[in-house]
Parts: structure tokens; sequence; C-alpha cells
């Protein structure tokens, strides 16, 4: 980016030899870039640099195509972007298929050699280190070079171990790939080292510190704890990683997986004993269900206690027009002029239990006549489906609909002379406002959206944080290590923490049926998060759960006999409504799992390029 020329300029070492007559064109400076040297002689300099590196965050998850729309948790909408190539199983080293700059190998190795850069020079300081500064920065700077590596690794497997910055004139610039187990021990050990260093330390909200450090290292241990990095557990799962000859680059070949799992819960409890973090968590009872919703929406929203979930985060500045404040416009309903491109696909929004903490099932008849009540309340604060209420439309759109409801429906009504005529809702692709880019599914994201009614989705940019690591994702790992120690009542515990703060009752299972209702717990409550692409995978569940075909819903309102309207509203005492659940059309996308995506391909030119690494398996 423009506004980094400078800092960039020093992460590419360049050797320039110029003969003149004229010395003082050699000494000449260039006027909007600086050397490596002069920034690494002023502690000012040296903490623009290490600032630049979190760009490496990107946009967090809130990208226009979200990760979510590689899982069963959202479908995008427009074709042609890379989405199918992957979750129609056709993704290869040639054409991997879409990958945002957070996960692609070239982008995370740019990033790591910045840190190395800001390692090597912070090493021997050249400025005075006022407020130990250099102590500081290196602890970021260590931070940030795991996260990107545990990046790396969680797509990829084992990968090159950098750890230092390369100069010109080397005589190899080709590395092997390092085990699954050495990349692991890798990340926790900056993880530890930066612990160390930012502990004590008062940070800038977005900057790392000390439960940043522990969190990723909680998450990283959990992952490397999971059957898809157990060697024996990964390949009686599947036929394709067994046949790798080279498991120890995507598992562990040696040692016990319940000792992993110690190690991960000591790493999330280390997290959980925190004080200051997470947001109404003492709950003895479940909450009303309205103030569940709210609860979870202060929690998505990062507002009224909902901040204090927040222990690394992307955080957006609406004067700086970022993508990562247009979730309004990328995922909302076309009848508000938005783009509808992420929207939640039926099997989702099946998986939200009942008030009572039963299952939703199309055939219980009351279920299936009322799909939308009684339900989750977190349900309430993530999707929007026929009839919720939502903002209020342009002033040109709002004469069709005074009530501002979300209208995804088609409403059948006999006129005068007896004919039958279909007016289709204001949110469809058949609407008369926008009828090219709505929902396919017949639902809206609504988490992560703020409700302000000043902020008009299409035109304004919002400041909801993107949580890149959220205490309630350490209450899970911690929960999840205790499933599977075998220390079903303590998971429970903190399970239920989840759920009363959610208003939702307790969970009183034990066994394989508790760890079934605690994935199904983090699938609701991480919603869009960007877990459910990992935990399908390292759970080695993404067969059937990933590989679903994607559907949606189609929504019929046929008015009563002896009723008349005069305007399309979502009205049960105007109107009989007929839900079916229906698969989304093969040629808009035809979900596929392969068991090769449990791992991305490494990309053609980086195989070419470097000629000592291994392909994943299945490639």
């Amino acid at each position: 980016m423009k506004k980094y020329k400078f800092l960039i300029a020093s992460l590419i070492a360049s050797t320039v030899v110029v003969t003149s007559c004229d010395d003082s064109f050699v000494n000449t400076q260039p006027l909007n870039e600086l050397s490596e040297n002069a920034v690494w002689t002023d502690a000012a300099l040296a903490e623009a640099f290490v600032s630049e590196i979190y760009a490496g965050f990107g946009n967090g998850g809130f990208d226009e195509q979200m990760l979510a729309s590689l899982t069963d948790e959202t479908i995008f909408t427009h074709p042609g972007r890379g989405i199918t190539t992957i979750t129609e199983g056709r993704s290869n080293p040639a054409d991997i298929g879409w990958v945002n700059n957070t996960i692609s190998w070239q982008q995370m190795y740019l990033r790591i050699r910045a840190c190395n850069l800001a390692l090597k020079n912070l090493a021997s300081p050249k400025f005075t280190n006022t407020g130990n500064i250099v102590e500081r920065l290196t602890g970021e700077t260590k931070f940030m070079r795991a996260y990107f590596y545990h990046q790396l690794a969680r797509y990829y497997g084992g990968v090159p171990l950098v750890d230092r910055p390369y100069d010109l004139g080397e005589a190899d610039y080709m590395a092997t790939r390092n085990t699954w187990a050495e990349t692991v021990a890798f990340i926790v050990k900056d993880l530890d080292d930066a612990a160390t260093l930012l502990n004590g330390k008062s940070m800038a909200a977005g900057r790392a510190n000390y439960a940043a450090a522990l969190a990723l290292k909680a998450r990283i241990l959990t992952y490397d704890a999971s059957d898809l990095h157990d060697a024996t557990k990964m390949k009686a799962k599947s036929t394709v990683l067994s046949s790798f000859t080279k498991p120890e680059l995507v598992a562990n070949v040696t040692g016990s997986q319940a000792d992993r799992w110690q190690k991960a819960k000591a790493a999330a409890k280390a997290v959980l004993d925190l004080p200051g973090y997470g947001n109404l968590l003492n709950l003895t009872a479940p909450v009303s269900a309205q103030q569940g919703t709210t609860n979870y929406m202060n929690n998505s929203l990062s507002r009224n206690g909902g901040q204090n979930e927040l222990l690394m985060a992307r955080y957006f500045i609406n004067a700086k027009q970022e993508n990562g404040g247009r979730q309004g416009l990328f995922n909302g309903p076309n009848g508000y002029n938005n783009w509808a491109g992420n929207t939640p696909i039926q099997i989702m929004v099946d998986d939200y239990e009942m008030m009572d903490g039963t299952k939703f099932d199309w055939k219980n008849p009351a279920h299936a006549s009322d799909p939308y009540v009684n339900r989750d309340p977190r349900f309430y604060a993530s999707i929007l489906t026929e009839g919720s209420p939502w903002k209020v439309r342009s002033n040109a759109n709002l004469p069709r609909d005074p009530a501002s409801q979300i209208q995804t429906g088609r409403y059948e009504i006999v006129n005068a002379s007896g004919a039958k005529v279909t007016h289709f809702g204001l949110d469809t692709r058949q609407s008369p406002i926008e009828d090219w880019n709505g929902s396919y599914t017949g639902y809206y994201i609504r988490k992560f959206t703020d409700p302000n009614p000043a902020i008009v989705d299409q035109n304004t940019w919002q400041e909801v944080p993107w949580p890149i690591l959220r205490y309630t994702e350490m209450i899970f790992n911690y929960a999840e290590a205790c499933i599977e120690l075998g220390q079903d009542e303590e998971a429970r515990t903190w399970l239920n923490k989840i759920r009363f703060r959610a208003g939702m009752p307790a969970i009183t299972e034990s066994g394989d049926a508790l760890r079934q209702r605690f994935r199904n717990e983090k699938r609701i409550e991480m919603y869009l998060e960007e877990q459910r692409f990992h935990d399908a995978r390292r759970w080695m569940i993404a067969p059937t759960t990933l590989g679903r075909k994607a559907n949606g819903i189609s929504i019929v309102g046929t008015l009563k006999p002896g009723k008349t309207v005069s305007l399309y509203k979502y009205d049960k005492e105007n109107y009989n409504y007929s839900y079916t659940v229906f698969e989304i059309d093969p040629g808009k996308e035809n979900r596929s799992w392969a068991d090769k995506l449990y791992y991305l391909p490494i990309d053609r030119n980086e195989m070419n390029r470097n000629t000592k690494l291994v392909q994943n398996p299945g490639y």
C-alpha cells in the first residue's frame, strides 16, 4: 500500500551500483522512502515498521467473500470467484481456488520475512531503549510471526520454518518442509517468548498482548491434539491421507494424543484464569430469550460488555473506508440495494436448537408449520428470515414496505376476477428493486452488521471489529480438551456458562453425546468466525458436513379465505404460510467433498521455485 512504501522498501535487500561524474547524484535519497539503516536507528520508525506487519491481518474475516462460504454455514451468491473450485473439490496446485491474502502462502512468507527483519534489527538496537520499547516490539513481532506460521500450518500442515531474513548472494534459497510437530513447537516457542516479553505491558487495542499470546498458543495446541493431526486417527479415517508417504508433514507420528490434549487443556485454562476478560459468564441459570439475543448481539458487535470478549481483534475506522467496514453492503438484502454475498444455508438454520434445547425437526408438524419461533435466541441475532424486522427502507422503497421487514418469500393472492396473482418479496431474486443479486437461500446474515439505522449499509461504513481471538473460543478449547480426556462434568460447567448467557438450558449429556452437543454449540456460538472451516477438518467430519449440498427455503404466503390485503407483509393473521426446503441448483454450486481438501495444495509456482517442497496428499 502506498502509505507504507517507505516501510515496504526496507523489506527487500537491494544493491545498486551507479557510475557517474556527479557524486551528489549518487548520494541523492528518495523523498518518499527511507533506507533500512535509517529505520532501525530511530525508535519511532522501528515502531512504524512493526506496526505495518499487522497489515498482514488484512480485513480479518470481513472480506466480500467469507471463509464461511467454504463451509456449511453460508453460500456465496456471485459466480466466478474461485469459491466453487474448493467447495466442489476441484482445487489443485495450478488453481487452488479462492484464498485471500491472510491464507496465501506467498503473502504469509512476505510477512514472516518482515518479522525476521524486525527481530534481527531489534536484537541489536541502534536507538535508545526508552520504556523498554525493544522488548515490547520484539514481543509483538514474535506474536505476529507465530500468527503467520499458524495460518500456514492450519491450511497447509508443516511448512519450511525460516527464522532469519535471507540476504542476496546466498548459495541456496530453497528449504524443505518441517514436520507438523516441529512447526507447532516453533509457533509455541515464539508465543512463549511473546508472552514473557508482553506480560505486564499495557497495549493499545489491536496490538499483540499477553492474553493474545496465551490464546494463540491454546488454539494451535488444540489443533495439534485433534484427530487430523494424530497419525493413527488420520490414517484410520481417510484413505487419501493414509497413503501419504510423509505423514509427519501433516500429523504427529509419535507421542500420545492424550498428552497433547493435556497440554491444550492447560494452555486454554491459562487464558480462562486471566482477569478482566469474558462477558456475562457468571450466571447460574439462563437469562430470558430476549436478553439472550441482546447478549449475543453485544458480543458480536463488541459493545456493552462484548468488547471484553476480544483478546485480539482487527479494528476499523469509518474515516478510512476499509472493506472490513462494509459487511452490511457485502451481505445485506438486495431490497436494501446491498449485494447479498454470503447467505446462510438451510442446514445451518436447522442446527439452531429449539428454546427448550431439543433439536429442530422438519418432521415435527409444529416445527414445520412455524420454523422461526421458539428457537435459540442466538438465531435471531445471527440470521434474517422472512418477516424479520430490519432497518427502515429507503425513501423510494418505504411505501412498498412500511413495516421494514425482510421479504424473502412470495405471496399468492386471488384477485377480484378469481385469478391467482403472485407477488415476490423485495429481498428475493425477483425483487422489483434489484432482481439479480438476491439470496438463493431465502436468508441473509444479521451477525456482524451494525443495526444502527443511521448506518445505511449501501453507502456507509461501520466500525465492528473482527474477532481474531475471542475469550469464548478459549472456553470451547478448554471444554473440548476436557471431553477428550473424559472430564465431562468440567466441560459441562463451562459450556453452560455460554448457554446461560444466550438464554439456553443446561447441557446434561456425557460421553460421545456430550461431544456432539459441544460441536453443535460451538457451531452456533462461533457462527461466521472462521472456526467451522478448521473444526470440520480437524474433527474429520467434513465428508458428512462440508460435503453436503447447499440448500435453502421456499416460502409461500397464501391469503386466508375471506381476507383482503393491500400490501405485502409477513402477517400470520391474514396468510397461511408453507415452507419447502430445496437443494441449490447444481449449476450454481454442486458441493462435493474430497479428502485432499483437508489441506490446501501448495501453489504450483511455489513448488517450481522450491524443488525441495513436498506437495500435500491427494494433489
